[in-house]
C-alpha cells in the first residue's frame, strides 16, 4: 500500500508470480478522483477550497482536488471532504451518498480500500 520511504506517493505491487513493475500514485491523483466523485452527488454545489484555489479558479483553472484531504494512517486511507450543500437537500442523505460515491470511485479506479471518509458540510447555498 503506502511506501514508507517515499510518503508522497502511494505504491502498489502487482499480485501473483509475474511482478512486472510498480505503480505509484501521487496524492493529487486521489484528490482529483475524490473531488470529481463528490461533485457528481446530487445536492452538492461545490467543494470548499482555500484562498489559493479560489484565486486559481478566478484565473480560469479548474481545481478538481480542492476541499479534499487525504492521509495514510496505520488503519488505511483516511479522507476528509469539505463541501457546500444546496438548500432543500437532506444533509445526512447527501453525506452518506458522498461517502459511498468516494469509496466506490477510489476502489474502482485504484483498487485501494478506504478506512474513513469524513464529510464536512462547510456551508449551505440558497437559491439566487
Amino acid at each position: 500500500m503506502a511506501d514508507k520511504t517515499n510518503p508522497s506517493f502511494v505504491g502498489m505491487t502487482p499480485s501473483g508470480d509475474a511482478a512486472i513493475g510498480r505503480v505509484q500514485l501521487a496524492p493529487e491523483v486521489l484528490e482529483v478522483i475524490i473531488g470529481i466523485a463528490t461533485t457528481e452527488v446530487g445536492g452538492v454545489v461545490a467543494t470548499q477550497g482555500n484562498f489559493a484555489t479560489g484565486v486559481a479558479e478566478k484565473l480560469g483553472k479548474v481545481m478538481y482536488g480542492k476541499g479534499v484531504k487525504t492521509e495514510w494512517t496505520d488503519e488505511g486511507l483516511k479522507i476528509d471532504v469539505y463541501c457546500i450543500i444546496e438548500y432543500g437537500h437532506s444533509i445526512p442523505t447527501v453525506a452518506a451518498e458522498i461517502q459511498q460515491q468516494v469509496r466506490q470511485a477510489i476502489y474502482h479506479m485504484t483498487s485501494l480500500t478506504t478506512h474513513e471518509v469524513n464529510v464536512h458540510i462547510s456551508g449551505i447555498q440558497f437559491e439566487d
